[in-house]
């Protein structure tokens, strides 16, 4: 069974910075795009950051300029580079495989983001 691990979360003060880790046990991991999503209290889970099999990555607005998803085939890692964060980066943050654009696997435990302004 396929296992999603993350790590990295944390509370800061807006305006900083920190980088979410995620290790996948997906023995084909280079051939899958990933994507690390997000949930804040009672709102539904969005797709935040997006990184394809080539290494093309995709953002949702909201986060542009601030984020940068990237891949390590050879650790099966993706991690999430947030600067610049903001009150409303507050959310637990997970990772999964994606399959023509939804998550593939069960949900890991996430890694809460707080953001203080």
């Amino acid at each position: 069974q396929v296992q999603l691990v993350e790590s990295g979360g944390g509370m800061v003060q807006a305006g900083e910075s920190l980088t979410l880790s995620c290790v996948i046990s997906e023995r084909l991991f280079s051939n899958y795009d990933m994507g690390w999503y997000r949930q804040a209290p009672k709102k539904t889970r969005e797709l935040v950051a997006q990184v394809s099999r080539d290494f093309t990555s995709n953002y949702v607005d909201s986060v542009k300029g601030r984020f940068t998803i990237s891949r390590d085939n050879a650790k099966n890692t993706v991690t999430l580079q947030m600067d610049s964060l903001k009150s409303e980066d507050t959310a637990m943050y997970y990772c999964n495989v994606l399959a023509h654009g939804s998550p593939l696997y069960r949900w890991g435990q996430g890694t809460q983001v707080t953001v203080s302004s």
